[in-house]
């Protein structure tokens, strides 16, 4: 088991730290520059917004088939709605991962 040493003392690392060295020395950790959580932000809110707009489309169109008693209609919107947001959640993320691999050959 490896040690270290403060001062005078030396102490056994936890098991916590040597899995976080070996992580890091296999995948080291990216620290991101301002100007990279910015963009990183700016993607979130651009797919917040189209999550948003999709939202407010459907739910107004789920509102008319329960005022319509369209019952199959419901259904189908509110899958469509689920689907959408699963989408632009995963476009998202996907988007995000591109970003970030792009700044670790920086």
């Amino acid at each position: 088991m490896r040690r270290l040493l403060l001062g005078a003392q030396i102490r056994m690392k936890s098991a916590y730290e040597l899995a976080m060295e070996r992580l890091q020395k296999t995948s080291p950790s990216l620290s991101l520059t301002e100007e990279q959580k910015k963009e990183l932000a700016e993607l979130d809110s651009k797919y917040q917004a189209k999550i948003a707009e999709k939202e407010l489309f459907l739910k107004d169109q789920i509102r008319k088939a329960q005022t319509e008693g369209k019952v199959d209609d419901i259904d189908s919107l509110q899958k469509q709605l689920a689907s959408a947001v699963s989408r632009f959640q995963e476009e998202c993320e996907a988007a995000k991962e591109k970003l970030r691999a792009n700044f670790a050959k920086l």
